[in-house]
């Protein structure tokens, strides 16, 4: 069928608009406005295909009143060939409803795709801190789907209601009780399904959620697999993966079985209804108020309605699971990015190094000094990281300045929140340390080097040009934590915020970094979130934070001398680490202990590049990055005492 039947080709660059995101039925109004000729024309071939479904019976019904009862050939001939004609642009008819209906179902996809992406991509780095990566991807490979599937029944459920009327004007002719009948037969199916339409709403919401978690944990796990098979956790991982996937398929099953009781009320309370005006229609004739043609044609009437009413309780349910998935779109698609002060508004940030202030837990961030946030519940540093880095509403001051007033230009330029967790992308090695920086080789290889990375570099093929895989696949937790730390040291920040830069490494590593860093970041402001005492005995300041506030502040051993709780955070985390080794250069034995296994970045028996029986990269007896006969550091030389 030529384009011009069936409107034009969705074309996958166009513009997708400015999406109405005041609401789920808005959204998908907007989707349907943005293609208003699509669908009107898709209504129309439904609306006429639909007609003759009726036009039928009652062509048939005169075929047997005009023709076959007087016995007239030509008055038979006529309707027959009435008949033929009506059933092939019947077909033509449908082929142009599915081919307009898919062209628009496939329009709204990649319009909701498009749309979702751009506003993920405006939303940034702010993107993980507001909603999960779960929902992003439940969005992208389950919404877009079944909203665009419901849109696509736009097309018959109009073509239903222009059937349906147009049946119940024919049985006006033969009976206004018949007619009667039909017309408020819908408003029944409609009234006796909806308690079941609003329970699938509730259930359906909660099956997204489910899925929605489940996705981020599958996310989490694919990311860290290599250190869960070191550390001997991926059967514990895999059994509480099972329960929770277990959970969601509980609520799937839920949702099904109130979609099976739908689906099958809107087959069967139908075929009821038109059940009941045959049995009307039987009478009638047996009675003799109206003729047997006539009876005939109710019977078609009847029949030709079947797939309209199936079309429109069809098209109820899938409302409703649009509605859910509509709403899921909205709701990121209402997170606004962090603008800043508009041009010609924003206020200059502080000529040189200043203090930063949190007022909300009363962290004060000294100039020039390494400050360590600590807490003993998930997150709560993090979040005062967000606040000081103005990736969270606050009321912030830098240097006496509101920092939300200072523009963001500025305030990305002179201030960098590193997470642990954030992206890498694919590319050489040289590129993702540079980063959206210009750093010179020199500047690289001090970063490298302040985060004990020298040995990720000499283990890979081409050393700073190897190239890694998006998400740095091709490396271990610990190797890719720590060319993050590098990456952010590269970019030589004035403020750095850096959020558990050494929570996958192993004691002595983590020792190496802490004294690296400090000699890095000297006279530059440095905040760390962590509880390792390694860290926290190099840092200048530390504040405890309980409920979100400084409970605490001082150095590491004046707290451990004076806070209770403080130290038996900082001990249990101790303990925790001295148990549970990760990646390190600094291998024990051959780094063949579980731990070391996954992350160790060189070591004999883990298959590290250097060989030997060491598990640090240089080769030896030792298991340390610089050689000799020690498993420790044995210094701070970058290339280790067999370069």
């Amino acid at each position: 069928m030529r384009p011009g039947f069936t409107g034009r080709p969705v074309d996958a660059y166009e513009d997708p608009g400015v999406p109405d995101s005041r609401g789920a039925g808005r959204y998908l109004w907007w989707l349907l406005s943005r293609q208003k000729g699509r669908a009107v024309l898709g209504s129309l071939y439904a609306s006429l295909w639909m007609g003759t479904f009726a036009l039928t019976p009652w062509t048939l019904s005169h075929a047997i009143d005009d023709g076959l009862g007087p016995r007239d050939a030509g008055a038979l001939l006529g309707w027959t060939s009435a008949l033929l004609a009506f059933g092939l642009l019947g077909a033509l008819l449908g082929l142009g409803r599915h081919r307009t209906m898919s062209q628009l179902r496939m329009d709204a996809n990649l319009r909701t795709v498009k749309v979702v992406s751009e506003h993920a991509a405006r939303l940034g780095a702010g993107l993980s801190r507001r909603t999960a990566a779960g929902e992003v991807v439940t969005i992208g490979v389950g919404d877009v789907q079944t909203i665009s599937e419901s849109l696509t029944l736009v097309g018959p459920g109009v073509g239903a209601v222009v059937a349906s009327v147009l049946v119940a004007v024919l049985l006006l002719d033969v009976s206004p009780l018949l007619a009667l009948v039909l017309l408020t037969g819908m408003p029944v199916i409609a009234m006796l399904t909806r308690p079941l339409m609003k329970r699938l709403q509730a259930r359906e919401s909660d099956y997204r959620d489910g899925q929605k978690l489940l996705t981020a944990r599958i996310g989490d796990l694919a990311g860290g697999l290599r250190v869960l098979g070191g550390l001997g956790g991926k059967d514990l991982v895999a059994r509480a993966f099972r329960r929770d996937s277990a959970l969601v398929r509980e609520q799937g099953y839920r949702v099904g079985a109130v979609a099976g009781w739908i689906q099958s009320l809107g087959t069967g309370l139908p075929v009821l209804f038109l059940a009941l005006i045959t049995w009307l229609a039987a009478r009638m004739a047996a009675s003799g108020h109206i003729t047997v043609g006539e009876l005939v044609a109710v019977y078609g009437y009847v029949a030709a309605l079947v797939s309209p009413m199936a079309y429109l309780v069809e098209a109820w349910y899938l409302l409703n699971r649009a509605l859910v998935a509509a709403g899921r779109v909205v709701g990121l698609l209402r997170l606004e990015p962090e603008t800043g002060p508009a041009p010609g508004e924003a206020a200059a940030g502080p000529d040189g190094p200043a203090d930063l202030c949190d007022p909300v837990s009363g962290v004060v961030v000294a100039p020039g000094r390494l400050t360590a946030l600590v807490s003993g519940r998930s997150g709560e540093a993090e979040e005062v990281l967000d606040r000081l880095g103005c990736f969270a509403p606050a009321d912030v001051t830098w240097g006496g300045v509101r920092l939300d007033a200072v523009g963001r230009a500025e305030v990305r330029r002179r201030i960098l929140l590193a997470d642990h967790e954030s992206a890498l992308f694919a590319g050489t090695l040289r590129d993702v340390l540079r980063g959206a920086g210009d750093a010179s080789g020199d500047r690289l290889r001090r970063a490298v080097r302040a985060a004990a990375a020298e040995d990720v570099v000499r283990g890979l093929p081409g050393g700073l040009d190897a190239v890694l895989d998006a998400g740095g696949r091709n490396l271990s937790g610990g190797q890719r934590q720590r060319v993050r730390l590098a990456r952010a040291l590269a970019a030589d920040p004035e403020v750095l915020l850096l959020a558990e830069p050494t929570s996958a490494l192993d004691a002595h590593t983590e020792d190496l970094v802490a004294r690296r860093l400090r000699e890095a970041r000297a006279g530059r402001t440095t905040v760390v979130t962590c509880t390792s005492p390694l860290l926290l005995e190099r840092a200048d300041a530390v504040c405890f934070l309980a409920g979100g506030a400084v409970a605490a502040s001082g150095t590491h051993r004046e707290l451990m001398r004076s806070v209770p709780a403080y130290r038996a955070l900082v001990a249990r985390n101790a303990d925790a680490s001295d148990r549970a080794p990760g990646d390190s250069p600094v291998g024990t034995a051959g780094g063949t202990t579980p731990a070391a296994a996954p992350d160790g970045p060189a070591g004999g028996a883990s298959g590290g590049p250097a060989g030997g029986a060491s598990g640090g990269p240089a080769g030896g007896a030792s298991g340390g990055p610089a050689g000799g006969a020690s498993g420790g550091p044995a210094g701070d030389s970058p290339e280790g005492a067999v370069v």
